[in-house]
This record gives C-alpha cells, sequence and structure tokens, in this order.
C-alpha cells in the first residue's frame, strides 16, 4: 500500500506567493511523515487552481523534497506541443533525480480547453495523437520524425532523455471499467474515483486485463501498478472538530470548482461533486472525523475497493495550514500503519 497526496491549489486568502510558499512547506510535511507521490491537478482560467503550469511548480518542488515522487494527475495534452512537454518531462526527470512520473489526459472542461482555442469535439483525437508522438520520443534514436493531423516532426533531433528508462512512471485518470483496457496493457498506473462499489468493478477489470495482457507476471523487480482513488480527508481530534472543518471549507472549494461551469450555464459530465459536505461524506469521495473514524472508514474502502493506492486531499477550500498540517500528522502516525498493513490484492 502506498500513499499520494492531491492539491488542486485552488485560490485562498494569502496573496498569492505566500500561498505557493505554504504549498511548498506542505510538501516537505508530506515526504517527512512518509507519503510517497505528490500529485497535482492542470487547470486555467478559474480559482479551482492557481498553479496552472505543473511543470513550473513540480521544478519548485523537486528543489525543496529529497523523496517524494512528483507527478502531475493530469497534463491535458491537447493544449501543449508534445515535443515542447516531452522535453519538459524529461527536464523535470533529472531535476529531481529519477522522482518523476506524470499523468496524461484530454481535459474534463470544454470551457478551459476553449480558452486555448481548443475545439473539444477534436481534443480526444489531439490526446491520442500527442501521447503517440511523446511515447515516440521516449523511444527514439537520435532524431524524430512524425507525420500527423495535428503535429508534424521533420528529422528532429532528440538532445534529451529521460533519467528513468526507458520513460518515467505513467498515469491515467478514469472513470468506467472499459477505460481500463488500454492502462491495464501498457502498465500505466490508474487513478477512480466514486463509490466503493464502482471503484471495485474498475480494480477488478484493471486486474483482469492485465493479467491477460502480462500471462507470465511482473518481470523480475517490476512493481505492480498502482491502482488508486482520490479522498478528501480530514483528520481532527474529534468528529464534531472534523465535520466543522469540512462544513466551513467545502463550499468555498465548490464555487472555485463550479465558477467556469455556472459561468457557461452548464454541467460536469464526470467529475461532479456535490454542494454540501455532508452529501460529499455519504457519497464516499470524503472521508472526515477523528484517527478512527477515519482509520476504520479508509480500511474498509481500500480492502473492499482492491485498491493498491491511496490519494488524500487534504487542502481545500482555504482551510487554515495548522488545520492541514494537523490533519496530516494525524493520519500519518494514526491512519497510515493499519493501512500499510493490510493484506494486497493478488494481481
Amino acid at each position: 500500500m502506498q500513499f499520494g497526496i492531491f492539491d488542486q491549489n485552488d485560490r485562498g486568502s494569502l496573496p498569492l506567493a505566500d500561498q505557493y510558499e505554504q504549498r511548498l512547506r506542505l510538501a516537505e510535511l508530506y515526504e517527512a511523515v512518509g507519503f510517497d507521490r505528490y500529485h497535482m491537478s492542470e487547470h486555467h482560467a478559474t480559482p479551482l487552481s492557481m498553479a496552472p503550469s505543473p511543470s513550473v511548480f513540480m521544478a519548485a518542488l523537486a528543489q525543496r523534497t529529497r523523496r517524494l515522487r512528483l507527478c502531475p494527475l493530469v497534463y491535458l495534452l491537447p493544449i501543449y506541443h508534445p515535443l515542447r512537454l516531452a522535453e519538459e518531462i524529461c527536464m523535470l526527470d533529472h531535476l529531481s533525480r529519477g522522482r518523476f512520473e506524470f499523468g496524461v489526459g484530454r481535459g474534463a472542461s470544454p470551457h478551459e480547453l476553449a480558452a486555448y482555442g481548443v475545439d473539444a469535439a477534436i481534443a480526444p483525437q489531439m490526446y491520442a495523437e500527442s501521447l503517440e508522438i511523446i511515447r515516440a520520443f521516449f523511444a527514439a534514436g537520435e532524431s524524430l520524425s512524425y507525420e500527423g493531423r495535428f503535429w508534424q516532426l521533420d528529422d528532429v533531433p532528440v538532445e534529451i532523455r529521460p533519467l528513468q528508462q526507458p520513460q518515467p512512471p505513467q498515469w491515467y485518470a478514469l472513470a468506467s471499467p472499459d477505460s481500463t483496457v488500454w492502462p491495464a496493457r501498457n502498465g500505466v498506473n490508474v487513478l477512480c474515483g466514486g463509490p466503493v462499489a464502482r471503484v471495485r468493478a474498475v480494480t477488478d477489470r484493471y486486474r483482469a486485463e492485465w493479467r491477460a495482457a502480462h500471462p507470465q507476471g511482473l518481470p523480475e523487480g517490476a512493481m505492480e501498478p498502482r491502482i488508486g482513488v482520490n479522498r478528501y480527508i480530514l483528520v481532527a481530534d474529534t468528529d464534531r472538530e472534523a465535520l466543522e472543518l469540512g462544513r466551513a471549507a467545502w463550499p468555498v472549494f465548490y464555487r472555485h470548482f463550479m465558477k467556469l461551469w455556472h459561468k457557461h450555464g452548464t454541467q460536469p459530465v464526470n467529475a461532479k461533486l456535490p454542494p454540501d459536505f455532508d452529501q460529499l461524506l455519504a457519497s464516499e469521495h470524503a472521508i472526515a472525523g477523528s484517527s478512527s473514524t477515519v482509520r476504520d472508514q479508509l480500511v474498509r474502502q481500500v480492502s473492499e475497493g482492491g485498491l493498491n493506492y491511496l490519494i488524500g486531499n487534504f487542502t481545500f477550500g482555504g482551510l487554515a495550514q495548522a488545520d492541514v498540517a494537523a490533519s496530516v500528522r494525524l493520519f500519518a502516525a494514526e491512519v497510515m500503519p493499519a493501512l500499510r498493513a493490510l493484506s494486497p490484492v493478488p494481481a
């Protein structure tokens, strides 16, 4: 069992320079208490993210941490030139001395894509072509040529390669069992969400597809791909205190999450969240309470969900840094050990 952090870095009350510094100090805490990875999203033209460039923020994180692995979830491939992004991934892998991983996606918000002049109707085709170029770049010899619909490369020299060979570990976010086929067959780590029953359908399908593609099992020394879930987590001394913090913070985060959708009179398709914190708890997207409450709920969810990876979003909606730090420390000391002790689900 491994543990990750997810941070949207939504708008807070501090000046932005101070918010960045606060997040960097929290990353140092995450590393110190034993988290394995730091994940962040990519969003544009919305207070949902005040760090719209994952590569820039990850470069700062690479200098403030030594063990924590760093992984954007996800790069929005349709808005990047794939050659530029492949080179950035290589740079970040070296800056972090081989701690970099990356997730890829097409973008959940058509409004954010439109801000970059990308038509959401063709984003899936742009995503597929971009990913093909990026993977070809990592496997290329001295140069790379590619003739596509959206991008063309003519004998472009390849002067930089990732530190991790053949490439840094890759991630993919998904919402349904049918979406597991490609990542499972290619050994790509996955992140899903939703209630435990839906999560278990995803993890079962992923493992079935993985076994079909890898009948000989894992190569010697290789690790089973991470199959994870993301949860908003608040740990406090008492259930009441955690619920009060969550109920105060969540409406702020929800306004940030929905601002662009409300502006355009639309609704998210897959990434739907309720406006009320108690509804969020009931949907199993969040867990809040004392250490024992959070531990018991997560032990059940991880066991029933067939998971080997848990990502916690501990800071959202302007939660005070002291409350976030206290929550993280309680989680690491009193929840994490019980989850690490769970028997792994076989591949």
